[in-house]
């Protein structure tokens, strides 16, 4: 099947075809590194993370570009208030950058225990001024642009197309009413390509306008255009910053460069609290740190991976809790498969039963997967393929070690290699422990029933059916198993 994914500069699904055959260019807005990531950046970078790794898959050539930004994003996300960075500065009484290096290893630290593949090319804003300097001037020079008092602001009623993305015309904007106190802009809604700096302004540059530092919505324009060209296939990010950001790098782009910016646009939705948006600025956020102290973060990004990354997601304890039940099962699957390897008859041959079964639920995945990342529905193809090989697991048919390895393989593509949810090595050791936790518990509960303690032995049953674990008392004994 074909891939399709919702375009948002066309508000449609469109059937995905990269520029170059065989070769994708990707670029997603990064952080900007002032404090610790919270749950609301797990979800945009698994979100990009997956359409990367899904791209591989199916035989691309992938260049995911993802940018640091370390220098020129203000406080009010547009064009007034304080550089973030420089302001956790002043705080902490740090350099600037001491504040960048610290926060930008924290945030390659999360995304690694999230099992998020790093970029291949991470750029920093503060090290592409002379193409930011570079990118004002040539606006200057096509008209677009004018200087004010050291800054160069874009001047969106000389771009016919300002608004196209986010579907704003500019008289719309004229009759928002909002109030911008700059007076160097000719129009409120300009927005600035560099900015003049004050004396006490810490992080700043030479220019032909004299000292400043970069706009926000510049850095993203000059990096995805140096590491990709222009125009490039897919440009990614957070739906909140669809405006002003990526309206104005679109706007600096084709006005520049005379050239389309990016062909597909795809932007994750957010996630929320009680339906509100998580952010710093609101307080309510959760950081993946503090996240990973209660909650094992590959079941954290199980819970993203829930909900499609174009709906919001809701962030609860109880949510979080449902899911990491959900990834138990999941996982159990694959140390049922490690375990029963172990003896295994040695023949190579794959049960033609088995091969049938893993092939439909392939083209199922796949298939959801084609869907714009479907992956709610890509897991739950997963979830229905461990329930039927249980199954057939328990039929009594013969295993050996050819239709196990192939079983296995088959979750380490789709669970691990595209979907990124299991340990890259589940392993025999790991297999081992859990039966053997689990034969312990059966022991206990038969000691309980021997000395007719029902309470504590009901209690063992209940409390392993509340984690998804089965008891099947019989003539051998007991047996535990994977609920379905």
């Amino acid at each position: 099947m074909a891939l399709k994914v919702y375009n948002y500069a066309t508000r449609q699904k469109e059937e995905f075809k990269p520029l170059q055959e065989g070769f994708v260019g990707m670029y997603v807005c990064g952080p900007t590194v002032y404090g610790d990531s919270h749950i609301g950046h797990g979800k945009c970078y698994i979100a990009f993370d997956i359409v990367n790794r899904y791209l591989r898959a199916k035989g691309y050539r992938v260049r995911y570009v993802q940018n640091i930004t370390d220098v020129g994003h203000l406080t009010d996300d547009a064009d007034a208030g304080e550089d973030k960075v420089q302001k956790k500065a002043k705080l902490d009484q740090l350099e600037p950058m001491e504040v960048v290096e610290k926060f930008m290893r924290s945030y390659f630290e999360d995304m690694d225990k999230l099992n998020v593949i790093r970029p291949d090319i991470s750029p920093r804003a503060s090290g592409h001024i002379p193409e930011q300097i570079g990118l004002a001037e040539k606006l200057i020079e096509k008209g677009v642009a004018y200087e004010a008092n050291g800054s160069v602001f874009f001047s969106v009623r000389d771009w016919k197309d300002y608004g196209r993305l986010s579907h704003r015309k500019v008289d719309e904007l004229e009759e928002s009413g909002r109030i911008d106190t700059n007076p160097d802009k000719k129009f409120h809604a300009d927005f600035a390509v560099w900015r003049a700096a004050s004396p006490e302004h810490i992080m700043q540059w030479k220019s032909p306008w004299g000292q400043g530092f970069p706009g926000w919505h510049a850095e993203c324009t000059v990096m995805s255009a140096k590491y990709l060209g222009l125009p490039f296939d897919i440009h990614g990010g957070g739906l909140e910053n669809m405006f002003p950001h990526n309206e104005s790098e679109i706007a600096q782009a084709e006005a520049a460069y005379d050239t389309e910016f990016a062909n597909y646009w795809l932007l994750n939705n957010m996630v929320t609290v009680e339906g509100t948006k998580m952010g710093k600025s609101l307080g309510n956020f959760v950081t993946l740190k503090d996240a990973y102290i209660k909650y094992d973060p590959l079941a954290l990004r199980f819970f993203i991976l829930g909900s499609h990354y174009r709906q919001n997601t809701d962030f609860s304890e109880q949510a979080i809790l449902g899911a990491s039940k959900g990834y138990q099962r999941l996982l159990g699957y694959v140390q049922r498969v490690d375990f029963l390897l172990k003896n295994a008859s040695v023949e190579e041959t794959i049960d033609s039963e088995v091969q049938k079964i893993l092939g439909e639920y392939e083209t199922r995945f796949f298939a959801a997967m084609d869907d714009d990342f479907n992956t709610p529905q890509a897991i739950a193809a997963l979830f229905d393929l461990g329930r039927t090989l249980e199954s057939f697991l328990q039929s009594g048919a013969k295993m050996t070690v050819g239709t196990l390895t192939a079983i296995r393989q088959q979750y380490q593509k789709l669970g691990n290699e595209i979907l990124g949810v299991f340990p890259e090595e589940i392993g025999e050791a790991t297999a081992d422990l859990t039966d053997g936790l689990m034969q312990m518990l059966i022991q206990m509960r038969a000691d309980a029933r021997t000395d007719k303690n029902w309470a504590l032995a009901d209690q063992i049953r209940n409390k392993l059916t509340a984690l998804g674990i089965q008891l099947k008392d019989g003539a051998e004994g007991t047996q535990w198993d994977v609920a379905r």
